[in-house]
């Protein structure tokens, strides 16, 4: 078990993250990457439709996928993974075989609803 202690932020830092839900509706299998993933498109409305990758393939198909609405931290600086630059990070619970269950609002929301 980990020390939750050791690793405390502020406040200030906590607000500096940009969390968004927003909608997937583009999803297909990252053929161009060593470990499995699907490139994504995700609908955060007035802040655009953002694409990234996610490792998400042992729990889910891209055909599942489409109309889901996910939590996603929106203002990372982009980063190049294989052929496509991420511009964002869809957020999951990390499990024991480390799949990846996605966190998603109860209910529907407008896309680009901030997390509070």
């Amino acid at each position: 078990m980990s020390d939750t202690n050791s690793n405390l932020i502020s406040w200030t830092d906590f607000t500096k993250v940009d969390m968004r839900i927003g909608t997937i509706i583009h999803a297909e299998v990252f053929e161009e990457v060593r470990n499995p993933a699907y490139k994504i498109q995700v609908d955060f409305g007035e802040f655009g439709i953002k694409k990234t990758s996610a490792q998400i393939t042992k729990l889910y198909q891209p055909e599942d996928l489409i109309g889901k609405q996910v939590v996603a931290v929106v203002n990372f600086p982009k980063k190049q993974i294989a052929n496509i630059m991420s511009e964002c990070l869809i957020l999951g619970g990390l499990g024991d075989e480390k799949e990846v269950t996605l966190l998603s609002p109860e209910r529907k929301v407008k896309n680009g609803t901030k997390i509070a």
